[in-house]
């Protein structure tokens, strides 16, 4: 061995023993150096060894090591071991597991990975059939990634929570949200942001045309209405609710209405 390999730090020569694909030697290194309370750098050890271990398939020594790093309360490296904790739960779908790892991420407190464990909540919430609690940490996630400085973070917590409030019948709160967030997203998030807002004020005109037909328009607005919501719905992929929207027109009861959405209905023909 070389004087300068002598010199060379341990966490350096685990990282290349790692990357040469040497696991059990660079696990060697990394364990000593993750089970000395006075090494200081003790967490980032405990954390690549958590990855080596796991790449080995040693899955129980893995979480031991993370938590080991967790248990330091390292701003970093206590956050990418709850980190790597949560995501092994998730890929096992042990859910509660994997919300209470990403609950540590949130009690590290470390700006960079608030976000991140938001976001993942939200995965989880939206899973259980838990929307209110979904819509909450997908704000929070808005909150966090603005505040951190991670604009792009927070405009992506920002279209799902949009994503969200569409599918579930909220395109006005989902528009709010989307004008909001075009203050401050990214320019390269920003048309993605457009495109969903206006796919919500397309089921805004849904609506509006929905309620002028139900709210008693004149024949020739009815017809209108009728009109521009069978022609719209196929947009957002409802052919079928137009199908019958055509059909409610052209057997409405008024025939004055019924001609004028027939004229409507066969100008395509």
């Amino acid at each position: 061995m070389t004087s300068s390999e002598l010199e060379t730090p341990p966490l350096d020569t685990a990282r290349r023993l790692a990357e040469e694909g040497d696991l059990d030697a660079a696990a060697d290194i990394l364990s000593r150096l993750a089970a000395d309370p006075e090494e200081p750098d003790r967490a980032q050890a405990a954390v690549g060894l958590a990855v080596v271990l796991e790449q080995r398939g040693d899955v129980e020594r893995a979480r031991a090591a993370a938590r080991t790093a967790l248990a330091t309360g390292h701003p970093e490296y206590a956050a990418q071991a709850a980190c790597h904790l949560a995501q092994g739960f998730e890929r096992e779908g042990r859910a509660d597991q994997a919300r209470a790892a990403w609950q540590a991420v949130l009690g590290v407190g470390t700006a960079a990975y608030v976000p991140l464990a938001h976001l993942a909540l939200a995965r989880l919430a939206v899973d259980a059939g838990h929307l209110e609690e979904a819509g909450d940490e997908l704000r929070a996630a808005v909150r966090a990634g603005v505040a951190s400085g991670d604009d792009k973070m927070g405009a992506h917590a920002a279209q799902r929570l949009a994503e969200l409030m569409l599918e579930h019948g909220e395109p006005g709160p989902a528009a709010e949200v989307l004008l909001e967030a075009l203050e401050f997203a990214p320019a390269d998030e920003v048309p993605g942001l457009r495109v969903q807002l206006g796919i919500a004020h397309l089921e805004l005109a849904c609506a509006e045309f929905a309620e002028s037909v139900e709210g008693g328009a004149d024949p020739r607005t009815g017809a209108l209405a009728i009109e521009l919501l069978a022609r719209t719905l196929p947009l957002r992929g409802r052919d079928d609710d137009a199908g019958r929207v055509w059909t409610y027109g052209l057997e409405h009861e008024d025939e004055t209405l019924a001609a004028e959405v027939r004229l409507r209905y066969q100008r395509d023909a």
